[in-house]
């Protein structure tokens, strides 16, 4: 490139690209701060409005916990994004409408599998067309916003609240599972289409940090819920009890495997063991009977002619 460009015009073009690389990246970070501000009051307001029978008082530990929450996870969730389009421009559509339609369907597949009736409590000025337009809205949105990060308030369509109030670790860990296994393949799938426009950067690595980045949110929130939550003393159960219980049942069906293995074998080599003592037990009965009351047909013709007259003299 320097061949063709004469060095003050290629040392302009230089500064020119630095300058705007630094503006870029200031409006980069002055966005995704607005972004994780964004869902930090939108944390806070749910908190509210799912416990609004209490008095809510967040400490701001708690807002530190879901500031880097949120900063690490949807940092990580935006850049491999960009990653992933920048090697697979089409693919990226097909990702993109699955994760909308999958989240915008959910709330009303849980709605019609309910068998409750259609909500039309609302507002008392719309009518059923108006309802079905305004539900529509909010799970567009409810959505957009899952397709980034966990979502603070989970729709409810049957509830007069429009809002889930319980506390759903299982649903909780399902998103941040399969959200990890999804960015683990579309970053695999960038190291392997990537060009030589990041012949410069050292991939693996850079899959690592990332990964490590998304568990980073996943801990701090882990964090927040277990110790910092305003409200934690009305759960059902904790982050810890929730984990143990887990492993629990994994270890049980674990040793559950590996005890009825053994025992199946003992079963049939202690039925085959019964089985010969019992022949054993049988063919010893049958030569006593033979000991002890000998046929007829093995006798001598001496005895047999002496039991006879024994038998006429006691006649």
């Amino acid at each position: 490139m320097s061949k063709f460009i004469p060095s003050d015009s290629f040392s302009e073009l230089t500064k020119f690209l630095q300058f705007n690389g630094l503006e870029l990246g200031i409006i980069m970070s002055l966005s995704l701060l607005s972004i994780v501000y964004g869902a930090l009051r939108c944390n806070i307001l749910a908190i509210k409005i799912k416990y609004d029978e209490y008095e809510v008082k967040v400490k701001p530990l708690a807002y530190v916990c879901i500031f880097l929450w949120r900063s690490f996870e949807i940092a990580t969730r935006v850049i491999v994004l960009v990653l992933f389009t920048s090697v697979l421009k089409i693919w990226v559509v097909a990702v993109i409408l699955v994760n909308f339609f999958s989240f915008f369907l959910y709330p009303w597949i849980l709605f019609w599998c309910s068998g409750s009736p259609f909500p039309e409590n609302i507002e008392k000025a719309l009518t059923r067309v108006g309802t079905t337009i305004v539900l529509c809205f909010l799970t567009l949105l409810y959505a957009g916003i899952n397709m980034f990060c966990w979502s603070a308030v989970q729709l409810k369509i049957d509830s007069p609240d429009l809002i889930s109030k319980s506390q759903n670790w299982y649903r909780l860990l399902i998103y941040y599972m399969m959200r990890f296994v999804e960015n683990s393949v579309l970053l695999l799938l960038w190291y392997f289409f990537k060009t030589d426009i990041y012949m410069y950067v050292c991939a693996p690595l850079l899959i690592l940090q990332l990964l490590i980045a998304y568990c980073t949110g996943i801990l701090f929130m882990l964090v927040f819920y277990q110790f910092f939550h305003p409200c934690k003393k009305l759960f059902s159960s904790s982050v810890s009890e929730s984990f143990r219980s887990f492993l629990r049942c994994v270890c049980w069906s674990c040793v559950r495997r590996k005890s009825s293995e053994p025992v199946v074998s003992v079963d049939t080599d202690f039925k085959s063991s019964t089985d010969q003592d019992q022949g054993q037990d049988e063919d010893e009965a049958q030569d006593q009977d033979q000991d002890v009351t000998p046929s007829t047909s093995r006798l001598s013709p001496e005895t047999t002619e002496m039991w006879s007259a024994v038998d006429l003299y006691s006649a």
